[in-house]
């Protein structure tokens, strides 16, 4: 949860982090009004009370300190953050990753784009990148040497040796 949470906050986009902001404030309302009328209610019909407000409560002089309405508190933030999480965040992370896949596939080239380029790698990869010409000979102290009376494959080749 947590790791989700991070990767929807880590995306860097102020429009997402503003409509997060609005959604989850507009959310929590939503969510108190559930946990103040159904949730609160199940608990005082199971513990007596509809809060933990007054569980563990003293006073000192004239102060009553309430340790049970942190725990409330705590409570009513675990729910409302789980609810955010599983109804907006979550979403949110799964429409970016489909929108992500979408945009990754690159699409498929034309079949003859990929032949074209299959035969430029083969042509590459045998003779060398830029020499497309017949292949060199050596002379008798074994340094290469083209055949200038063979045709180029660069030019008019009207002999048709091949």
């Amino acid at each position: 949860m947590l790791k989700g949470f991070k990767e929807f906050i880590s995306r860097g986009n102020a429009l997402d982090l503003a409509v997060g902001v609005v959604v989850g404030a507009a959310f929590t309302a939503v969510v108190d009004s559930i946990v103040k009328r159904v949730l609160n209610p199940l608990i005082a019909g199971l513990v007596g009370k509809p809060n933990f407000d007054d569980v563990l409560a003293f006073k000192i002089r004239d102060a009553v300190v309430q340790p049970g309405a942190v725990v409330t508190t705590l409570v009513n933030f675990l729910i409302v953050s789980a609810a955010i999480y599983f109804f907006v965040v979550l979403p949110m992370n799964q429409l970016a990753a489909r929108r992500k896949v979408q945009a990754a596939e690159p699409e498929a080239p034309a079949e003859d784009v990929r032949v074209l380029t299959e035969i430029r790698d083969l042509l590459a990869a045998g003779r060398g990148a830029g020499d497309l010409g017949e292949p060199d000979a050596l002379d008798a102290s074994g340094a290469r040497h083209r055949d200038e009376s063979a045709p180029s494959w660069g030019g008019a080749a009207t002999d048709r040796r091949y």
